[in-house]
């Protein structure tokens, strides 16, 4: 693995790797971690997150992760709900949190600091550092240096591994068990769906916690032999994509769309020529990605013509996203617009997509080889059953398939029904057996007239416009469906000072005439495309910036429907 450290990237091997691991465990256990015990991790992607994590793993113990973004009270839940013993923390912010509800979970025996960067002269006897923590652990191995190795290997498939938090819509989190023959057996049936190749390049950047990344970046790296890469912070991750050059590389959807725009609006601001060769590039991209989907011969005058293309075009494309090395690309976590996947496969970026969720380890079906047809999520994992239920709902059978929501039986027997995980999504296969997401089941809309309105794919139209962010469609039981409109801050600001619009605040521009003119440009372009009744009969502009730290956005950038709807209701009020 790499990390970044003051501009310069350091290398860590994998005997470094194991040597650390080796010592946090004995650390853990000279502090009395017994098996079964849970551990919580909050802190961005760095090495010690790994070092922790597989440390606890190894001891038959149970890592939790907690996204920086939470609040001190959602820290707290987390850590008293799983009955955590240890808590690693990144920094001073973070450990704010913990001081700010102590009393709240009082079963904690010792907190842990990675960075003690303005923490020099704090003092409390439940704080150690990191470093403290490795001297400890150092000492122990010197005592017993055979001990950990006597203890690994009875960590048995059935236990325990993860405990992963999943922010409900209505209550507090709910935290899904995952054991260890769920991350073994998942990761490598993920090597089977797709050839992956030891020494591949990776960045890890999207929070490990979340069970896609936490597969990428620790699970799949191990058992494929992948080199870790850290990104500095989400800000730099452009930047340490084309420091790397990344091999394999799994984004959410916004991080794709991100892409797609700027390339977009970056040609706007090209000279004529360059608009015409770029435009004549992408009509040829698209007929010969055609044919590869469609798995036609190409013949010899667009063979020849996409490989003028990748000279002119697309070589240099690639090179400035920082993906010319990239060979297995994926998106998930969220429903991405086909018309992105198809400007990506245009130029060259074959980019895949998977579907799943936390309580099926993360994949239910993917892209397969060649095997891609956009507009579906791919054919099943291999080893897993899917099928669809009679109200259309996709139901998940597997080794995948996780062990039940923790302290909750009555949850666990709601969600799994005769062995069958029911996900919540409704969906359907076309004839080849590829699934295809219709959308979330209590998401999709009825209209008062009685009509069944899918909200995910509306909004995938509107977010392909690089001016659109995010949107939520709203409509049910109403006479007609209107939207919730989360601006691109930084193209719209852009198209603002390019057309010289004055505002001074986030807000002030999205109250701008001249935005919303612009925003209903992209409304009318997508209602060209619907049926009458999927139309959107108008729209507000949400005008403030929500990040991945607010109630209604998750920490995979995804509007939260029923919490945006709560926040924003009367401006859903002031359309009807």
């Amino acid at each position: 693995m790499r990390e970044k450290v003051l501009g310069v990237w350091h290398e860590i091997s994998w005997n470094e790797y194991r040597e650390h691991v080796h010592v946090v465990a004995m650390a853990l256990l000279s502090l009395g971690i017994q098996r079964g015990d849970a551990v919580s991790i909050l802190s961005s992607n760095v090495p010690e997150w790994l070092y922790c994590d597989i440390a606890t793993l190894s001891l038959g113990c149970i890592t939790v992760g907690i996204y920086t973004t939470n609040s001190p009270e959602e820290v707290a839940y987390i850590v008293s709900h799983s009955e955590s013993r240890v808590l690693f923390v990144e920094d001073e912010e973070q450990l704010d949190k913990w001081l700010q509800t102590r009393e709240d979970i009082p079963q904690l025996k010792i907190v842990v600091v990675y960075d003690m960067k303005g923490l020099r002269h704090f003092q409390d006897p439940l704080v150690m550092s990191f470093d403290e923590i490795l001297e400890l652990g150092r000492e122990e191995v010197a005592k017993n240096s055979g001990l950990f190795d006597e203890i690994w290997p009875k960590v048995r498939p059935e236990d325990p591994a993860l405990i992963v938090y999943t922010s409900g819509t209505t209550g507090a989190p709910k935290g899904a068990v995952i054991s260890h023959h769920n991350i073994t057996w998942t990761n490598r049936s993920l090597v089977e769906a797709n050839d992956a190749y030891e020494g591949d390049e990776i960045l890890s950047f999207l929070p490990l916690c979340h069970v896609a990344e936490r597969n990428i970046t620790t699970f799949s790296s191990m058992t494929c032999g992948w080199v870790i890469n850290f990104s500095e912070n989400l800000e730099t991750v452009p930047e340490n994509i084309r420091e790397v050059s990344p091999h394999t590389f799994f984004a959410v959807p916004r991080y794709w769309e991100k892409f797609y725009s700027s390339i977009i609006l970056q040609m706007k601001e090209s000279t004529w020529l360059e608009k015409l060769v770029f435009s004549w590039a992408i009509r040829v991209g698209d007929v010969v990605s055609t044919l590869r989907l469609d798995k036609k011969e190409i013949p010899f005058l667009w063979k020849a013509q996409y490989a003028l293309a990748e000279f002119l075009v697309f070589r240099n494309l690639k090179q400035m996203l920082g993906l010319d090395r990239g060979e297995y690309m994926l998106s998930g976590g969220a429903p991405i617009a086909p018309g992105i996947l198809k400007f990506f496969h245009s130029v060259g970026l074959p980019i895949r997509e998977v579907y799943g969720q936390t309580e099926d380890t993360g994949p239910t079906s993917i892209h397969q080889g060649d095997d891609i047809k956009l507009g579906t999520v791919g054919k099943p994992m291999p080893g897993i059953e899917v099928k669809i239920a009679d109200d259309g709902e996709i139901l998940v059978r597997g080794p995948n398939v996780f062990q039940g929501y923790y302290k909750d039986p009555a949850l666990t027997a709601e969600y799994i029904r005769d062995g069958w995980l029911h996900s919540g999504d409704v969906g359907e296969f076309d004839d080849e057996g590829n699934l295809k997401i219709t959308d979330r089941k209590k998401d999709i809309i009825i209209t008062s007239g009685g009509k069944n309105v899918t909200p995910q794919y509306i909004e995938n139209k509107l977010k392909f416009s690089p001016y659109i962010n995010d949107a939520v469609i709203i409509g049910d039981e109403r006479k007609y469906l209107t939207a919730l409109i989360m601006i691109d801050k930084e193209n719209v600001t852009q198209h603002a000072q390019d057309n010289r619009i004055p505002f001074t605040t986030y807000k002030s521009l999205c109250q701008r005439e001249e935005i919303i003119d612009l925003i209903q440009k992209e409304v009318d372009s997508v209602n060209r495309t619907l049926a009458q009744v999927e139309a959107i009969k108008k729209f507000r502009l949400i005008t403030v910036e929500l990040t991945s730290e607010d109630a209604e956005m998750t920490a995979t950038m995804k509007l939260k429907r029923k919490y945006v709807s709560e926040r924003f209701k009367d401006l859903i009020e002031d359309m009807y």
